[in-house]
């Protein structure tokens, strides 16, 4: 039985893979341009996603457009000034977040609001590290190297779950999910970096390694943390951009977390 379930999950993972391709191809033009053009396709995704988020805690009446305009300030900020200034971005967003709040003829909520700066957090910072890492020395490598990483990590945590998964990682927030698995999934996410590395003749098979470990560790808490957040929802996905298979949030959870493990570390590698 136990190859027929592996048959099954194969065709279920091929099914996931093809509804990622367009985002990946998205992602690797985005990537390999930089700059401003990177910054506005981050945008566009940023507000997707958080609409998406928004639209899961619809019940919070949660500041829809006080929400895009904090992720602005966080993606300028990253592709202006760095660290020091998405800091001072993020601070300010909550400002920025409260004024236009109470200025909506809607009021909104402490929940709302509070959903509002989770998402900035969340969402927007992740995708301001995004821009920060792509600005970096060899930066626009090392994030490819980063979502390959992550991707492969979640893969290997999806196979080897099926196959040798037997105890449950986080049952009430994800019963599928496994510790097999997320070791598993560790050990392909830091191979696949280490692979990765062998084309830059600049990344020492050491870094690489680095590298992949820290973002194969940090990748699935970010699945982990949306399928708490959907949990709490009561939803399956965060979207249906995907159809059948979620929304942007449910295919870049997991980068929301290892970009930022990636810009720390290669910061701290150069």
């Amino acid at each position: 039985m136990r190859w027929l379930e592996l048959r099954n999950g194969g065709s279920d993972l091929t099914a996931r893979v093809a509804t990622a391709v367009p985002l990946a191809l998205l992602a690797i033009a985005l990537v390999a341009i930089g700059g401003w053009v990177f910054a506005i396709g981050i945008f566009v995704l940023g507000v997707i996603a958080l609409r998406e988020l928004f639209s899961m805690f619809e019940r919070l009446s949660p500041p829809i457009l006080a929400g895009f305009v904090g992720l602005l300030l966080l993606l300028v900020a990253a592709e202006t000034g760095g660290p020091p200034r998405v800091l001072m971005a993020l601070v300010a967003s909550l400002a920025v977040v409260f004024l236009i709040s109470i200025s909506d003829h809607q009021a909104t909520s402490l929940p709302g609001l509070a959903l509002a700066m989770l998402g900035l957090i969340w969402i927007g910072l992740g995708f301001a590290h995004a821009i920060m890492l792509r600005d970096l020395e060899h930066g626009s490598a090392i994030v490819f190297l980063v979502l390959i990483a992550t991707f492969l990590t979640d893969t290997g945590a999806y196979f080897g779950g099926r196959a040798f998964g037997k105890r449950q990682l986080a049952p009430t927030i994800s019963p599928a999910k496994t510790v097999e698995g997320l070791l598993l999934g560790i050990l392909a996410g830091t191979a696949a970096a280490w692979f990765t590395g062998l084309y830059f003749d600049w990344l020492s098979g050491v870094d690489a390694l680095i590298l992949g470990f820290s973002v194969a560790l940090v990748a699935p808490l970010g699945d982990l943390f949306e399928s708490y957040v959907k949990r709490e929802a009561g939803v399956k996905d965060s979207g249906t951009i995907f159809g059948a298979h979620g929304g942007v949030l449910d295919r870049l959870d997991a980068v929301c977390f290892s970009i930022v493990a990636g810009y720390y570390v290669w910061s701290a590698l150069l």
